[in-house]
């Protein structure tokens, strides 16, 4: 049985950028990799994969639900190493927002510019974890930092999303960072 998680793909206002986190060595599932805040689904949630997604990222980042406003969803994705099935919720922040990390599963939160995640070419295939998973894989090189495996998913998600012929991602980001 599939368990039902979130993330949120947080775009900033100013500058525009899309928050990551670092996740803590300790961690028993994906320590130290890259990642977009979020987790599994609590009975507290109602079966909402937005709540889901705000608490986690409050829990993790220390921002409540009142500073993100949520444009929309991408398509669930299945992550089959943990049996997971992963909704993310793409919000946008308010412009002056601080971050408070949980220390306990988060050791550093960052930014990539929109217009580097956006960019033609900056998703690469990852053609090594393409042959392991067996599927397509993709991953983003930004200040040598190297986001990939479900993240990279997700972000290729976003980037054909952002893509798509009159985008309603592309338009609801593009009209709050106007």
């Amino acid at each position: 049985m599939l368990r039902r998680g979130a993330v949120l793909v947080a775009i900033c206002e100013s500058p525009a950028g899309m928050v990551f986190v670092e996740r803590a060595q300790h961690l028993r599932r994906h320590p130290g990799q890259i990642g977009f805040p979020g987790g599994m689904e609590e009975l507290a949630d109602g079966g909402n994969p937005v709540t889901t997604a705000l608490r986690e990222f409050s829990e993790e980042l220390g921002v409540g639900a009142e500073r993100v406003s949520v444009i929309g969803r991408l398509p669930d994705l299945h992550q089959a190493m943990n049996q997971f099935l992963i909704t993310p919720v793409v919000g946008i922040l308010a412009g002056d927002t601080r971050f408070s990390i949980d220390a306990d599963e988060i050791v550093g939160v960052f930014k990539v510019p929109l217009e580097t995640v956006v960019a033609p070419g900056a998703l690469v295939p990852d053609d090594q974890l393409t042959k392991l998973r067996g599927k397509p894989m993709h991953a983003l090189m930004y200040e040598g930092r190297r986001i990939w495996g479900f993240t990279g998913r997700i972000l290729k998600s976003f980037v054909d999303a952002w893509n798509a012929p009159d985008s309603p991602v592309r338009s609801a980001i593009e009209a709050r960072l106007q």
